[in-house]
């Protein structure tokens, strides 16, 4: 089958421009490429041709020696390989990729700005910190531009030189068999330059460690776990690439009083046996630093819990709404009695009704039934 001719291929003319070419090719890449037109074989077939059209016209060289003599420029004994059209489709796409889309990956592979590493902060806030946030201030300690280079790596008066081994590239290919491996340059290590005459500061890695202290902002109703991310505050970049960000993970210290359940808020009030069989009231604090007075129903038992609306938690990024704080009252037995007072509650045992103590009658009334009915159980 005879072969095309590489300009009729892509669309263009014989004194197209490379931008021209470029732009053909862009084009029908994305209009042939197998991942849009999955077991089209005619398309696959295709989107070959146009790669072999596009390694060729691209290069000053190769498109001089085809305009001169053709396909046969690449055959068996005119410098190609014995491949066809001399043509390598795996290390050639890969070149066609970069020469297309390199720019918009942050340049060519190996040369890429690379994105410097983030950091983690863990810092604990007391309750109350949590529940009308926090303005801080924190200590790194993390890597910067090194000022006397700028980052370069190199001594001042002197700037990194293109690899020689990679040519810049920051990797380099093997052919094995019919496939090309590519690994990281060992010369450069990826990054496509070689430093001379590094900085003597911070010997040639164009980074220096150095503790800041940064501003954080809490908001109200931050949670256990919560993370706040600082952006840009991470490690330096490499190669003019981005620094990386800072997460603050925040745990919540236990509080001497407070339990917290999602947005409410638990605590245990003990209350005299007098207060909780008459009723009355009791005063508790508020985390927002206030007080609030609590009713004691008569006859409350220990266990009862009593909600106090809007004293708990507040909302995280809820516009002031809070939770509930929800008190459970513990009856205190009273200790180290008088012998007067002793006598005082004897005498109110034997005063007693039935109904008086409701809880105890239930429970010793499942146990007889229990025991099936036992007079004296």
């Amino acid at each position: 089958m005879s072969k095309r001719d590489f300009y009729e291929v892509l669309g263009c003319r014989k004194d197209a421009s490379i931008e021209e070419i470029k732009g053909a090719y862009r084009k029908l890449a994305k209009e042939l490429h197998p991942d849009r037109n999955p077991g089209d074989a005619g398309c696959e077939q295709r989107f070959k041709e146009i790669n072999q059209a596009y390694d060729v016209l691209k290069d000053g060289d190769k498109r001089a020696a085809y305009d001169r003599f053709g396909h046969a420029a690449f055959e068996n004994g005119g410098g190609g390989r014995p491949n066809g059209f001399g043509f390598d489709f795996a290390s050639s796409f890969t070149d066609v990729f970069d020469d297309l889309f390199g720019e918009l990956m942050g340049g060519k592979r190996g040369r890429r700005q690379n994105r410097g590493g983030d950091l983690r902060y863990n810092m604990e806030i007391t309750l109350e910190e949590a529940f009308a946030g926090k303005a801080a201030e924190i200590r790194v300690n993390t890597a910067v531009a090194c000022e006397t280079c700028n980052g370069t790596g190199a001594e001042p008066g002197s700037r990194p030189e293109q690899c020689p081994t990679c040519s810049g590239a920051g990797k380099i290919r093997a052919q094995q068999g019919f496939f090309t491996v590519e690994r990281t340059c060992p010369n450069c290590h990826g990054s496509g330059r070689v430093v001379r005459n590094p900085c003597k500061p911070c010997r040639g890695s164009g980074h220096v460690q150095k503790e800041r202290t940064l501003a954080v902002s809490i908001p109200p109703g931050v949670e256990e776990g919560t993370r706040i991310r600082l952006t840009g505050e991470g490690q330096a970049g490499f190669n003019g690439g981005p620094p990386g960000d800072l997460y603050i993970f925040l745990s919540i210290a236990p509080h001497p009083i407070f339990q917290r359940d999602g947005h409410d808020l638990h605590c245990r009030a003990p209350v005299s046996f007098v207060t909780a069989a008459l009723g009355g009231s009791i005063e508790i604090p508020t985390l927002d630093g206030g007080r609030s007075r609590v009713q004691i129903p008569e006859g409350t038992q220990s266990g009862r819990q009593i909600r106090v609306r809007g004293k708990g938690m507040r909302v995280l990024r809820g516009g002031g709404m809070a939770g509930d704080l929800y008190v459970e009252i513990a009856v205190e037995t009273p200790v180290h009695l008088t012998r007067k007072q002793k006598d005082l509650l004897r005498a109110f045992e034997k005063e007693g009704e039935e109904g008086m103590h409701p809880e105890s009658e239930g429970f010793f009334a499942k146990v007889k039934e229990f025991l099936g009915g036992t007079p004296d159980a």
